[in-house]
């Protein structure tokens, strides 16, 4: 007895995260008509958009994902990975591994994440 209420509970929040997935997905595909347009739909299309791609780490990106940036070739791609770790993607610039025309084209799409901190033993 003292399952079912915890058990609807649990429906019912997998039901409500289920409905705004739904509408999320439903709402980027479909255009609004040209009266229904308002500030608040602009927002939401704007946000959508600043997390189109996901950043590349530099720390961590395979070849084949540095590869796919802007100017990357395979050549670059070796150069990056070779001059790891990073604590900024400035460093690319400071550190030559890039040219000053060649970062402009990347910075905004590479980021540095953190170092995992490991358990003491």
């Amino acid at each position: 007895m003292k399952r079912i209420p915890a058990v609807l509970v649990t429906v019912a929040a997998l039901a409500f995260a289920a409905t705004v997935a739904l509408a999320e997905g439903t709402a980027a595909t479909t255009t609004p008509a040209p009266a229904a347009k308002s500030t608040s739909t602009h927002h939401h299309s704007s946000s959508s958009k600043s997390t189109h791609a996901p950043k590349t780490d530099l720390n961590t990106a395979s070849k084949e994902d540095l590869m796919k940036l802007p100017g990357v070739d395979d050549a670059l791609a070796e150069k990056i990975i070779a001059a790891r770790p990073y604590k900024s993607h400035s460093e690319l610039e400071t550190k030559n591994i890039v040219t000053k025309e060649e970062y402009s084209k990347i910075s905004a799409k590479v980021t540095v994440a953190p170092p995992q901190k490991t358990a003491a033993k």
